[in-house]
């Protein structure tokens, strides 16, 4: 007679599916500002002065590393010939566009799967 061991299922856990980060706000507004800049052929120093604020602030909005007040993106937009309206309109139009081309991974079950060996 022989001793056969019947084959048992093997549990393996399910690693919940790692979770696309947000943008940030700042960072979006941040791009917008520059990208407006950049299209109007205008320096820091230019947009700074119109604005009243100083070139190494406004660069640190432009790259993400600064949270601005509202009444310094309104005067950043006022500079660049935009209202706070248009600049934020910009911002929530490009976080609707890197949102969506995300794919939001499914939530994964905390359950195990178990499969025949």
């Amino acid at each position: 007679m022989s001793s056969h061991v019947p084959n048992r299922a093997r549990v393996i856990p399910l690693r919940p599916a790692p979770v696309a980060k947000e943008p940030l706000w700042r960072d979006i507004v941040g791009d917008v500002l520059r990208r407006e800049r950049l299209a109007q052929e205008r320096t820091l120093k230019d947009v700074a002065e119109a604005a009243r604020i100083s070139v190494p602030y406004l660069s640190e909005i432009e790259r993400g590393r600064k949270e601005a007040s509202s009444e310094v993106l309104a005067a950043a937009a006022r500079s660049l010939g935009l209202g706070l309206a248009d600049v934020l309109f910009l911002a929530q139009r490009e976080l609707a566009r890197s949102t969506s081309s995300r794919t939001r991974p499914a939530r994964a079950s905390m359950g195990e799967v178990r499969l025949a060996a």
